[in-house]
């Protein structure tokens, strides 16, 4: 099913779970005005479709005491698919990484990674990440405060025009 063939129920159904993911189906189908069993059903499509990747609690690092975000923008020595797929597998063990993302152009990954504070990222950084394989240099940017955090994408965009953003 193709991003152009989501219709107006298919679409709102999508932005309430991406909303709330723990809402009842009846609730659900409540705001996207259909009964539950054809919402339940079309959920089950758009999960199949893999439109719905799965389900996950919005935590909040900080009040877990994950005080400490930065992001590591990561240049390796060598480029060949071999060394990009076991750069992504160390990335993928090393807990303090939660996002990484292969990058065009000077820099070959961005990580998003977290830690209780400044000492256990740096000992990361240096026990870890720099002394990796294959690692030339890594630069870090340490977020001093979100101004927006908002995960998903933008459904209400979904079949606009580029113009139209």
């Amino acid at each position: 099913m193709a991003a152009s063939k989501l219709d107006d129920i298919d679409r709102k159904i999508l932005a309430e779970l991406q909303a709330d993911g723990r809402m009842t189906n009846v609730e659900l189908a409540r705001r996207v005005g259909i009964s539950a069993p054809p919402c339940l059903r079309r959920v089950r499509v758009l999960e199949e479709a893999g439109y719905i990747r799965g389900y996950h609690a919005a935590l909040n690092r900080e009040q877990l005491g994950f005080e400490v975000q930065v992001f590591a923008m990561v240049r390796l020595t060598n480029q060949s698919d071999a060394e990009l797929a076991e750069f992504e597998r160390r990335a993928e063990a090393w807990p303090l990484v939660r996002e990484c993302h292969m990058l065009n152009g000077e820099i070959d990954f961005i990580l998003k990674c977290v830690a209780p504070e400044l000492s256990a990222f740096q000992r990361f950084l240096t026990q870890h990440l720099t002394a990796a394989p294959n690692v030339a240099s890594v630069r870090t940017s340490m977020v001093i405060r979100c101004a927006k955090d908002e995960p998903g994408v933008p459904i209400s965009l979904i079949g606009s025009q580029p113009d139209e953003f």
